[in-house]
């Protein structure tokens, strides 16, 4: 999500139970948006202080990116690496939707993850998974069969796609 999404996040837009987060006041003329996330990042979110309705305590987006440049400068100082400097919170973003589009290659999917209206705002990363990964990357696969039910759900477990069955043998496969 948008920085001045998360900020505005609240602490009733999480369904704990069902471990989602629900984006209901989407920026730039967003469409809303559901999120599942992990027990690891559920966890994270419960031991932040409720001291406020907003999860991120101060739903002022400046506050905030101003504790993030904070931390970004002592960061980039202390490991001595001044690329650190050239993040935004806006490149977590795209970092998601090229990895999601990477290994997807689903554009309609990765609209819908992000949000966008129209579909000429998502095709960028198109380029910039080319760009990084290769053009020829998406041919490339790891490719596992299997009848064994823990083994089918080690597989699922760690990001194997279900591809299909033949002779009671399961197969699945993982970009590489």
């Amino acid at each position: 999500m948008r920085a001045g999404e998360a900020t505005r996040l609240k602490w009733t837009d999480i369904d704990e139970e069902r471990r989602i987060i629900i984006l209901n006041n989407p920026e730039k003329g967003s469409h809303s948006r559901i999120w599942k996330i992990t027990t690891k990042l559920m966890n994270m979110l419960n031991a932040l202080p409720r001291k406020t309705q907003y999860i991120f305590g101060n739903p002022n987006p400046r506050a905030i990116r101003a504790l993030f440049c904070n931390t970004r400068k002592s960061l980039a100082e202390k490991l001595q690496n001044p690329r650190l400097l050239k993040i935004s919170f806006h490149t977590f973003r795209h970092w998601k939707a090229t990895t999601l589009y990477h290994q997807t290659k689903n554009l309609l999917l990765v609209k819908e993850f992000l949000g966008h209206a129209e579909i000429d705002n998502t095709l960028r990363y198109i380029q910039i998974e080319q760009a990084l990964y290769g053009q020829n990357s998406d041919d490339e696969f790891i490719v596992y069969g299997t009848s064994d039910k823990e083994e089918i759900k080690k597989l699922l477990s760690v990001g194997f796609d279900y591809v299909c069955q033949k002779d009671d043998i399961l197969y699945f496969r993982k970009r590489k």
